[in-house]
């Protein structure tokens, strides 16, 4: 089909040293410091506002001394005449107190876009693991000369989780307001002036117990299948045979059924219980979209990334092609999930399912909202909807980036409006954040990388994935 056969696939490794190690530190130290500068500005913004309106406040109250003298007689009398009146406004007295102490603080904010970025680059690390399983368990030959960049890039799972995992025990009180209430003691008393119905009923998901051990133990498993096949894979460059591929493609099958339950079970406490009065039965599957196409975009650019260097050149463009279809692929797959969400939500038009859109459809967050459809959905589509457009190097890097910063866009309404609410923003805490998780990132995947041959050398289906051919 106009390129000749492949007989044989030849060791090749990437060398992490030079400006592919210095980079990736720099990355973290700068967003450090910007993050730490960022949450000075947001600590002074937040005291200034705050002072401002303890003022407003102070003044409305001196306004208000004399109309309150005028009313006591009339108070009086209404408290002589219904008993309960006093212990029903110092009930509600008490629950606006509450309110206004368990509000967002400029900590709030700084652990909402920890969260939000430890989740989301955990989430690249998901998806690879994911399509790693996925390769082996439908028998898939093209992808094959790929697998060694999933890997590296699954090797994050292990930081990303322990970061992940010590941010949402860190941040519970401050972002998970079920946690207060839990803690509160109205929480189980129907009779208490603060009880929550609803917070009740999902009160078998939403407890201790599974912040401090559910979460935990799912990632630990994920983590040591994704070892175990790094091993498998490993242990096939010095080892003939089909032993380790047969085992690799067990734990794979394992892995899925798992991880379709737990990924959803891991979606609804670690985001979907920041809007906790909320529900959708479709966010996990929205999540994994999230998940898989991001995933398949950090490949697209790890690849394009090696090929710049000289590595990687047994991968042809049938193959980059095919990767690309992928992101095409799930673009729409996202775009999809989203609208079906959207309109299910609009047709039943229910206050308590509404409330979570109409969130996010007002004051700064509604811009965002659409750029999110824009660079999530239509611009990757109408890029990367031509043929050549799926193998070229420049417009996948571009589709990439537009796809991933889209997607960044996408976890911030996730997460932004249920936090900090009004009180959010994008400045140098924001970008600070990112940029050094950016490097962190990058360090591990590309320290990876490096651990091993470019080429799964011994892998069944190696020169299959080498000779792949879309056709004409």
């Amino acid at each position: 089909m106009g390129h000749h056969t492949i007989q044989e696939v030849s060791q090749e490794k990437f060398e992490f040293q030079g400006r592919a190690k210095l980079i990736p530190l720099l990355l973290i130290v700068l967003g450090a410091v910007m993050a730490v500068i960022g949450s000075m500005q947001v600590k002074n913004n937040w005291d200034a506002e705050d002072s401002h309106h303890s003022n407003s406040h102070t003044e409305e109250v001196h306004d208000a001394h004399a109309d309150e003298h005028s009313m006591d007689a009339i108070k009086t009398v209404s408290l002589n005449d219904n008993p309960n009146t006093e212990s029903i406004h110092t009930s509600e007295g008490h629950e606006a107190h509450a309110d206004e102490h368990h509000g967002p603080t400029w900590m709030t904010r700084v652990w909402a876009n920890l969260l939000m970025n430890s989740y989301y680059f955990w989430l690249f690390a998901v998806g690879a693991v994911f399509f790693i399983a996925v390769n082996y368990v439908a028998n898939a030959g093209w992808a094959v000369m790929l697998k060694r960049i999933m890997e590296a890039q699954s090797s994050y799972i292990l930081v990303g989780s322990i970061l992940l995992v010590g941010i949402v025990i860190g941040s519970k009180d401050s972002l998970y307001h079920w946690v207060q209430y839990f803690h509160s003691t109205a929480a189980g008393d129907p009779s208490a002036a603060g009880y929550d119905k609803i917070l009740e009923s999902k009160s078998w998901l939403l407890n201790n117990t599974s912040l401090f051990f559910f979460i935990p133990f799912v990632t630990i498993v994920w983590i040591m299948i994704r070892m175990k096949l790094r091993r498998n894979s490993l242990a096939e460059d010095s080892e003939k045979g089909l032993s380790m591929f047969k085992n690799s493609t067990k734990w794979s099958a394992g892995f899925i059924f798992f991880f379709a339950f737990s990924f959803s079970a891991l979606s609804w406490l670690i985001i979907m219980s920041i809007d906790a009065h909320w529900y959708s039965t479709m966010f996990s599957v929205y999540n994994f979209a999230i998940s898989f196409v991001t995933g398949l975009s950090v490949m697209m650019i790890i690849l394009q990334y090696l090929k710049i260097k000289g590595k990687m050149t047994l991968v042809s463009d049938e193959v980059t092609h095919d990767l690309g279809k992928f992101i095409f692929a799930f673009c729409v797959f996202w775009a999809y999930i989203f609208l079906s969400q959207w309109l299910l939500i609009w047709y039943t038009n229910l206050p308590e399912e509404t409330v979570y859109f109409a969130a996010r459809l007002q004051g700064d967050f509604r811009p965002l909202f659409f750029i999110n459809l824009f660079m999530c959905f239509v611009a990757p589509f109408l890029v990367l909807m031509m043929r050549n457009a799926k193998r070229s190097p420049v417009v996948l890097i571009i589709a990439a980036s537009i796809i991933l910063i889209g997607h960044w866009v996408d976890m911030y309404l996730l997460i932004m409006p249920g936090t900090v609410g009004d009180h959010a923003g994008i400045g140098l805490l924001e970008i600070g954040t990112t940029v050094s998780f950016l490097g962190l990132f990058a360090y591990t995947v590309l320290n990876s990388l490096s651990k091993a041959n470019l080429y799964p050398i011994n892998h069944p289906y190696v020169l299959e994935s080498a000779n792949h051919d879309v056709g004409p």
